[in-house]
C-alpha cells in the first residue's frame, strides 16, 4: 500500500476530525479512509488515533506522527512546485504579521525586494508583539521570535536570534558592573512582557543557572527597554537586532559576557501546506535564506 497515500489520508482525518469529512475531502469511500488509516497503524505498531462514535482525535504518538507527516508532505509540494516558475502566478494580498521592533527594524528591505520579483502581490503587514492566532484571524504568514512549541503549524527557522545583556555606562558607574548571576540578582531588570519572568543563562564551564530577577519595569515593546536602558533605567536583556546599534554607538555596554542567554530562532509560521497557495509559497521561498546562517545585525559581533 502506497505509503504517501495513507500519510495523507490519516492527515486529512485529523484536520476534519472524522473519516466521514475526511473521505468527502478526498473523494474516496469512509470504508477506505478506514482501511489505510488501520493500514498504516499495522506498519508502525502503533495507535494513532483514539475512535468513538462521536469524534475522532489524536494519541501522543497520533499527534507526533501528525506534525510530521505535514512536514513530508509539505517538503514534496516544495519539491514539486519549485519546477514551476511562479513569478507570473503570484498575485492577489498576503497578509503577514511580524514582531513590532523586527519589523520596524528589519523588514522593509526585504519586502521591496521580495515585491520587485512579484510585483503583482500586494502585501498586507500588521506589526504587532502580541500572539496572534493566524487561522482565527485570516493572516497568510507570522514571523515569530523565540523557541516555538509544537503545533499543527508549519515552522520554518530563517534567522538565529541572538540576545544580548546590557546596561548604559552610568547605570553601571552608579550600581557597579555585575559578574556573576549572582550579583546579577542584585540589579533591577528591565522586563520584557512577553517573556518568561524566570531567566535561563548558560555560563562558560557551567550548567544552565535558572533564576528570577527582580523588575520595577515590564513593558512589551523591546525599543522602549533598550531605550530605558540607555537613560540608565537598568539591565536589560534583548536580541542584538534591536540593541546591535547602541552597543556599536556606546550608549549601552554589554555585561555578563561569559554568560550565553538561550538562543532563540526567528520563525516563519503558517498553515498546512498540503494547498498552500503560491504567494504563500513564493514568500517562504524568498525569506528562507535572505537573512542568512549570521543575519547582518550580528556581523560586527
Amino acid at each position: 500500500m502506497d505509503k504517501l497515500t495513507t500519510m495523507k489520508t490519516f492527515v486529512s482525518v485529523v484536520q476534519e476530525g472524522s473519516f466521514s469529512k475526511a473521505a468527502d475531502k478526498l473523494d474516496i469511500s469512509p470504508q477506505l479512509v478506514s482501511k489505510y488509516v488501520s493500514a498504516l497503524e499495522v506498519g508502525l505498531s502503533t495507535r494513532l488515533l483514539h475512535r468513538t462514535t462521536r469524534k475522532v482525535s489524536t494519541t501522543e504518538a497520533g499527534d507526533h506522527y501528525f506534525t510530521r507527516c505535514l512536514q513530508v508532505l509539505g517538503d514534496i509540494d516544495d519539491i514539486e512546485n519549485s519546477l514551476n516558475n511562479l513569478s507570473e502566478n503570484v498575485s492577489g494580498v498576503l497578509s503577514i504579521s511580524a514582531p513590532m521592533s523586527f519589523g520596524v527594524k528589519h523588514l522593509a528591505p526585504l519586502l521591496v525586494e521580495f515585491q520587485k520579483q512579484y510585483p503583482n502581490l500586494k502585501l498586507d503587514l500588521k506589526l504587532t508583539d502580541q500572539f496572534v492566532d493566524i487561522v482565527e484571524q485570516g493572516i497568510d504568514i507570522a514571523l515569530r521570535i523565540g523557541v516555538l512549541k509544537n503545533s499543527s503549524l508549519i515552522a520554518k527557522k530563517i534567522a538565529p536570534i541572538r540576545l544580548a545583556v546590557f546596561a548604559s555606562p552610568a547605570y553601571l558607574k552608579q550600581h557597579g558592573t555585575p559578574t556573576t548571576l549572582q550579583e546579577l540578582q542584585q540589579h533591577n531588570y528591565l522586563r520584557y512582557a512577553n517573556a518568561e519572568p524566570t531567566k535561563r543563562l548558560t555560563g562558560v564551564n557551567e550548567l544552565k543557572s535558572e533564576f528570577k530577577l527582580e523588575s520595577n519595569l515590564v513593558a512589551n515593546n523591546g525599543d522602549l527597554l533598550l531605550n530605558t536602558a540607555i537613560a540608565g533605567g537598568g539591565i536589560a536583556m534583548q536580541p542584538t537586532f534591536i540593541a546591535g546599534e547602541a552597543l556599536a554607538q556606546g550608549k549601552i555596554v554589554r555585561i555578563l559576557q561569559n554568560y550565553e542567554p538561550e538562543p532563540m530562532g526567528l520563525y516563519m509560521v503558517y498553515a498546512n501546506r498540503q494547498f498552500l497557495p503560491s504567494k504563500v509559497r513564493a514568500f517562504v521561498d524568498f525569506t528562507s535564506g535572505y537573512y542568512g546562517d549570521v543575519p547582518y545585525w550580528d556581523l560586527g559581533e
